[in-house]
């Protein structure tokens, strides 16, 4: 009997370990509370600071955005009509030309031979086209008198005649060989760049040979496709009068080249649903190079009343576009907003906004629906 009681060492062990298990328990249900417990936007609750931005209506300039192709406005092929050997070639591949700048010479000698040839045959028809009036007009005189037949005066008649004919053949021979001889200076026929060279010194040339390409690099085209959606708002803009067009490279966020639209097709792809534009922009730094791929922005009017914010305030989920805003009691409410056109770092606001919401503009990665804020003023360059 006395072996079934507890000793008084195994009772305090037991109450002691009751105990501890009571404390832990207690904590870990305390903690779980805590966690549980959601966040209080009472007064002494922590509040994110956010800056924020106040919803106004303000005038936001129409744009549309495109990827377009630069072309050049002429590239011509650079081809012999003489033929002969290749002389010199006086300007490096690549380079930038001026009109009349001398390219390539192809040997002369042959055409400045062929130049004084025919000079030397219209000095001597001259002369004999000289004799030729002096004896007309000679018979002429004797004729009147029966010095000489009238046969003989006709032959002295048509004799000049034909002086004069063979004078006029020699001037337009020797025309021509002043151009044959100038054929063998190539030269570039308005402002470009060279290409890459297809013949070398010493290359016997003939008629037809393609030599070398040129471009025309000021200005250029900008070639682009905007949708059968934006035709009648181009449309409208053009008949109010120039529809300005910025072209801007790839991957540059500071260089813009503007110009104007100068070409809209007649018809719309069927296959694509879009129609051909063209514009014609500066390029007096010859940065821009044809065959480039640019961001075209083309601006169509100005939107008087639009809502706009800053785009970085605009966030992304399954069921669409959404935007914080502070809402009663400074917490932070998820707004879904349908977005319109965008111009600059702005984005209209086509539903889901009025006028003077306060939008959050920042830490947005921080709060959530509910979450209590602290509004601040918009950082620099976003009121």
């Amino acid at each position: 009997m006395n072996s079934r009681r507890l000793s008084r060492t195994q009772i305090i062990v037991i109450l002691f370990v009751g105990a501890g298990l009571i404390f832990a328990l207690g904590g870990r249900a305390s903690l779980f509370l805590h966690r549980s417990a959601p966040p209080s936007a009472g007064a002494g609750a922590f509040r994110m600071p956010v800056p924020v931005f106040q919803v106004a209506r303000v005038s936001l300039p129409v744009y549309r955005e495109y990827i377009g192709t630069t072309e050049a406005i002429r590239n011509v092929t650079l081809e012999a009509m003489a033929t002969g050997y290749l002389k010199s070639q006086l300007v490096p591949d690549g380079s930038d030309v001026r009109k009349g700048t001398l390219i390539y010479q192809i040997d002369p000698r042959y055409y400045k031979a062929s130049l004084d040839q025919a000079r030397a045959q219209k000095e001597r028809d001259k002369a004999a086209l000289e004799y030729s009036r002096t004896n007309q007009k000679r018979n002429a005189l004797m004729v009147v008198h029966g010095d000489v037949s009238k046969d003989a005066y006709q032959l002295a008649t048509s004799s000049m005649h034909q002086a004069a004919s063979t004078y006029l053949y020699d001037k337009a021979a020797l025309e021509s060989a002043r151009i044959n001889l100038d054929y063998t200076r190539i030269r570039a026929p308005f402002p470009g760049r060279l290409g890459r060279s297809l013949v070398y010194t010493g290359t016997l040339i003939a008629s037809g040979t393609n030599i070398n390409t040129l471009v025309q690099m000021d200005p250029l085209y900008v070639t682009f496709n905007p949708s059968e959606k934006d035709l009648d708002a181009i449309q409208e803009s053009r008949r109010k009068g120039p529809v300005g067009v910025d072209v801007r490279p790839q991957g540059s966020e500071t260089t813009t080249y503007r110009g104007n639209l100068t070409f809209l097709d007649n018809a719309v792809d069927r296959t694509t649903g879009t129609i051909v534009a063209r514009g014609t922009i500066p390029n007096p730094d010859f940065r821009l190079v044809p065959g480039e791929f640019v961001e075209v922005r083309m601006k169509l009017g100005v939107h008087p009343e639009a809502l706009a914010i800053p785009q970085i305030a605009v966030g992304s989920s399954q069921t669409g576009k959404y935007v914080y805003v502070v809402g009663k009691g400074n917490t932070a409410e998820l707004r879904m907003v349908k977005l319109g056109m965008t111009s600059g770092d702005r984005v209209e606001i086509r539903r889901g906004l009025r006028e003077g919401d306060r939008v959050i503009v920042g830490n947005l990665q921080k709060i959530g629906p509910g979450s209590p804020v602290s509004p601040l003023p918009p950082p620099p360059g976003k009121g």
